[in-house]
């Protein structure tokens, strides 16, 4: 496969500044893709584009964009205009909170899950629906082993991670016949500026098995084809996240669709 022929000419990533999502940018640019780099920070976003820009001769345009906000995926629209956009990588949605559910004032919890949930939504419907009709591109949304079950201290973080899984795995189902590919990325612990300043705050030692961000970056690119799950750490038919492997979900959604496409159809 042609990788930029099939997702290009232009990759957008929201929570593009650091970590995992800069090591897309980098990992893309040297695919060939033009980048749209979305992130709250300027100061980072605009450093990592002077640095593609001269490595990979790419172009390059950023935008500060506050993901929380209600207006983010207008805003993520603005930014790409007319650039036809072929890959959509929604890498934000960390849990800055790091408390019960009931000792956070409830805005805290309406921040995390308009990131996570809402503006997932919806920058999934206005990027995804041109890729449909142009019969080709992907997306990726990427997640956490938290989505497979509630955990105390993180729980609105678990549910929104739970919501990204299910949408991504229905979306695949829906724009696999029309050659868009849609692939929920599910990370484990991953050696991230927010994880080591979250990790920092709680008085937690930093562990030395943390996956590296350009690893992992390179592992969803090569997977992206192979939706609509993909469990850091483990191979598709194995199961230790959940209690089922990619590999059983995939066909669980398949057979699910089948039954679907064959009552349609009787109408």
């Amino acid at each position: 496969m042609d990788f930029a022929a099939k997702y290009g000419p232009w990759a957008l990533i929201a929570g593009a500044s650091e970590g995992t999502g800069a090591s897309f940018a980098r990992q893309l640019a040297e695919k060939g893709l033009n980048l749209i780099l979305i992130a709250r920070r300027e100061g980072p976003l605009d450093q990592l584009a002077l640095e593609i820009r001269a490595a990979h001769g790419v172009e390059c345009v950023t935008a500060s964009v506050d993901l929380a906000r209600d207006d983010a995926a207008e805003r993520m629209a603005a930014a790409a205009g007319e650039r036809e956009v072929g890959l959509l990588i929604l890498n934000a949605g960390s849990d800055p909170n790091g408390s019960l559910f009931l000792d956070n004032p409830i805005a805290n919890w309406d921040t995390l899950a308009m990131r996570n949930v809402m503006t997932v939504m919806r920058a999934c419907h206005r990027f995804g629906a041109p890729m449909r009709d142009r019969g080709r591109g992907g997306i990726m949304i990427v997640g956490s082993g938290a989505c497979y079950g509630g955990l105390p201290g993180i729980s609105v973080y678990c549910a929104t991670k739970a919501f990204d899984l299910v949408l991504s795995e229905a979306l695949w189902a829906e724009l696999e016949p029309h050659g868009v590919d849609v692939l929920s990325y599910v990370l484990g612990r991953t050696d991230t500026p927010a994880h080591r300043e979250l990790m920092e705050a709680r008085g937690m030692a930093v562990p030395a098995d943390l996956a590296d961000p350009d690893d992992v970056a390179r592992l969803g690119l090569e997977r992206l084809p192979h939706g609509p799950i993909c469990n850091w750490g483990e191979a598709d038919d194995v199961a230790g996240m959940s209690v089922t492997s990619a590999a059983q979900r995939r066909e669980r959604i398949r057979a699910i669709a089948a039954m679907s496409a064959a009552y349609a159809a009787k109408d």
